[in-house]
């Protein structure tokens, strides 16, 4: 842990004014979804695997507003190198990398599987909060492949603004959209 918390400090991750701007959407969607969970009108044969999907969206966007400035994923690359310098294996890093991203889009995959079986009859409703989490995953998966290139891309600057928040607020932004239309039009018949 001596070497995890010398490359690693607690603190505000992203402190740039977009930085906190995200976390804002993230919040904001993370709470709209809980709110389309808790008080969402659903057809009654798809009512409580419509609240599953909008409490885990609700769950995921929250951990990442906390996560975006907690900055977790670098205590992880931190903790990885440590252990891989310890246990000798630092010059195969790569392929643990490559390992790990494989496992995470594995995952992701079996997720989105489970998400097809879990919200068939609902896309009509779902699809937007749906592509909108799909976005927000690439974007994680693309951040946490934690390559040189990768940061170095995602930092690039395009009309002044980085790439890193158009690639990032796009996934939020699908799910608040898709959060509010739920709230401001039920499907018909429905009560809340």
């Amino acid at each position: 842990m001596e070497c995890v918390f010398s490359a690693w400090r607690p603190g505000i991750g992203d402190p740039h004014p977009m930085g906190w701007v995200t976390v804002g959407v993230y919040l904001l969607a993370g709470l709209a979804a809980a709110v389309v969970a808790w008080h969402g009108a659903f057809p009654p044969g798809s009512r409580g695997r419509e609240r599953v999907f909008w409490t885990l969206a609700a769950l995921l966007l929250l951990f990442l507003a906390v996560n975006k400035q907690l900055d977790l994923q670098s205590f992880m690359t931190a903790a990885g190198r440590c252990m891989a310098q310890a246990q000798g294996w630092y010059e195969n890093r790569r392929l643990v990398q490559l390992a790990f991203i494989l496992g995470l889009a594995g995952t992701g995959v079996l997720v989105l599987l489970g998400l097809r079986r879990l919200l068939r009859g609902t896309l009509a409703r779902t699809g937007l909060a749906l592509l909108g989490l799909v976005l927000v995953t690439v974007f994680v998966l693309i951040r946490a492949a934690g390559f040189h290139h990768m940061d170095m891309l995602i930092g690039t600057r395009i009309a002044g603004m980085r790439l890193n928040w158009l690639l990032e607020l796009p996934g939020p932004l699908l799910v608040l959209a898709a959060a509010l239309r739920a709230r401001l039009t039920p499907a018909p018949g429905c009560k809340e």
